[in-house]
């Protein structure tokens, strides 16, 4: 049994649900919890008008109910499991923000999910994947 959490990153799609059940299996094997982090892109740098910062809040409160909505899945395959599981909804660039979310919590492991192909976007601006495997201060799973 340890205290050191997994951290599964999560965005709703076929290969991050993969990621979460191997780190359930993961979890139930080592005795650890799972804490789920769904990343919402947003910039803090833009110059906003107050009719377009109202409009912002507005989108940002439906984001976040969307995002807990999309966590249900991921959070129901845990609980089935018996694995205690937290989650979290948090704005900012995935691959930093999932780093800094392990750091918080003295997580043992990250693990996402690949998507699927070879885009040429992925290569020219890298992934989260490969973000995290140069990033992480802990090791990383990447589930196919």
């Amino acid at each position: 049994m340890t205290d050191q959490p997994i951290v599964v990153g999560y965005d709703g799609t076929d290969a991050a649900q993969r990621a979460v059940e191997f780190a359930g299996q993961r979890a139930t094997a080592v005795g650890c919890a799972v804490h789920l982090v769904y990343v919402l892109e947003w910039s803090p740098y833009s110059f906003l008008s107050t009719q377009e910062l109202e409009e912002r809040h507005k989108r940002r409160t439906e984001e976040l109910s969307r995002a807990e909505q999309t966590l249900k899945p991921a959070l129901d395959t845990l609980n089935k499991l018996k694995i205690p599981v937290t989650s979290e909804v948090r704005y900012g660039h995935s691959g930093e923000l999932i780093c800094e979310i392990a750091k918080e919590k003295d997580a043992c492991q990250i693990i996402v999910g690949r998507k699927g192909g070879s885009t040429l976007g992925a290569r020219l601006l890298g992934s989260l994947p490969l973000t995290l495997v140069q990033a992480s201060p802990v090791p990383v799973t990447v589930v196919p």
